[in-house]
């Protein structure tokens, strides 16, 4: 069995593009489908050179169970990973992949989450705490904003003198490294009697 993940992102696709190289090579997972609610998104950039099909679905459509199963069918997709996705995942998508979506969320939860709680706001918050650590959370999606079971964390250490712009590039290259792994553990997990 293949393994057939779709990511959906907002932005930049930093984390797509590693999760792309990461599994590339692999006979039991493949990135079928980057899909963004961004027209403008450079993620689908990153998707189109390594010849990943792209969707674009505005807010509105995305929460139309008549236009994402659709979609999600025609691609057969087992699994879903937000990277940067700034929309709330409605609950017929939850329902229909129980256990089978996660998110990173850039700070460690359960502080510095919910609503408003995403790229610089996060960074700027965990700064203003005054705290010593930072780090990433990668939890299962629930219809709570960032309130889904934790799977893995991941700390980097901060110093006082840190800046939000230098706690961004401390935690951000944290999920480079390794978030693709710990996705291919939560499948290896979920997936286990199919490989």
């Amino acid at each position: 069995m293949v393994v057939n993940i779709a990511v959906f992102v907002s932005g930049n696709g930093t984390n797509l593009e590693e999760i792309i190289k990461h599994f590339i090579c692999s006979e039991n997972v493949k990135v079928a489908l980057v899909l963004s609610n961004k027209p403008s998104a450079y993620a689908l950039v990153r998707a189109n050179k390594y010849d990943i099909p792209t969707e674009v679905v505005a807010k509105s459509d995305f929460n139309d169970p008549k236009v994402m199963f659709p979609i999600l069918n025609k691609h057969n997709i087992d699994f879903i990973v937000l990277a940067g996705f700034l929309i709330m995942v409605p609950q017929f998508l939850i329902d229909a992949y129980p256990r089978r979506i996660i998110n990173l969320h850039p700070a460690l939860l359960p502080k510095f989450g919910g609503i408003g709680m995403y790229g610089h706001h996060v960074h700027e918050a965990v700064k203003a705490s005054g705290e010593k650590q930072t780090g990433f959370t990668v939890h299962f999606v629930s219809p709570v904003c960032d309130g889904g079971e934790i799977i893995e964390q991941r700390v980097v250490d901060i110093r006082p003198e840190d800046s939000a712009e230098d706690i961004a590039f401390k935690e951000n290259q944290l999920e480079l490294k390794e978030f693709p792994g710990i996705i291919e553990n939560v499948i290896i997990k979920t997936f286990n009697n199919c490989f």
